[in-house]
């Protein structure tokens, strides 16, 4: 029985450099507010307004350090708030996603596509994966007994980098189904 620590994960932004010096200056650099659980990355102190054709959401955190492309992380919640239909998909996988604005303190950038809804999925360590017969992509289930409401939750994407921590990340409608409370760990069971 292989078991993870589940992580809430909350609407956020990571920004390209190019889109970072349009929205915050040219010679901007992101400021640490806190670290996350994956290694390197980190909660900034900056945040950006989302906006659609009739609705915004203020104080959207970004998430460093800076990426080869944006990308906003939203829930379905959120998604329907904003007017928005953005598929489910993995991180990276942009292609044909839903549009939106991002307004930063002195810009303001158009996005034709990188608005999705996070596919829940499970960070591995190469020698964790290995020791428990997990490929990368692959799709597990994931048992989280919750104080409140257990569950199985189903088509869990294995990501496995040396750079990651061991982690299940699920996002905030997920959570809030579930009761879930920081520091519960999920048991992986095989599909």
């Amino acid at each position: 029985m292989f078991k993870v620590p589940v992580e809430i994960s909350a609407r956020h932004v990571h920004l390209s450099q190019n889109h970072l010096a349009v929205l915050f200056g040219p010679d901007h650099h992101l400021k640490k507010l806190r670290d996350v659980s994956q290694p390197g990355e980190f909660a900034s102190e900056e945040t950006v307004v989302l906006q659609t054709k009739g609705e915004e959401m203020r104080n959207v955190r970004i998430v460093g350090p800076v990426r080869n492309k944006t990308q906003v992380e939203i829930s379905l919640t959120d998604a329907r708030k904003l007017g928005l239909r953005p598929p489910i998909r993995t991180s990276g996988d942009l292609v044909g996603s839903e549009k939106c604005s991002l307004i930063g303190p002195v810009g303001k950038v158009n996005l034709k596509e990188g608005v999705i809804i996070s596919q829940r999925h499970l960070h591995l360590d190469p020698d964790s994966a290995l020791e428990n017969g997990l490929n990368d992509k692959e799709l597990v289930s994931v048992r989280v007994d919750s104080k409140q409401r257990a569950i199985t939750f189903h088509q869990v994407m294995v990501r496995i980098s040396p750079d990651f921590k061991n982690s299940f990340h699920v996002d905030t409608d997920e959570s809030n189904a579930v009761a879930l409370e920081e520091g519960e760990d999920g048991i992986i069971v095989k599909e």
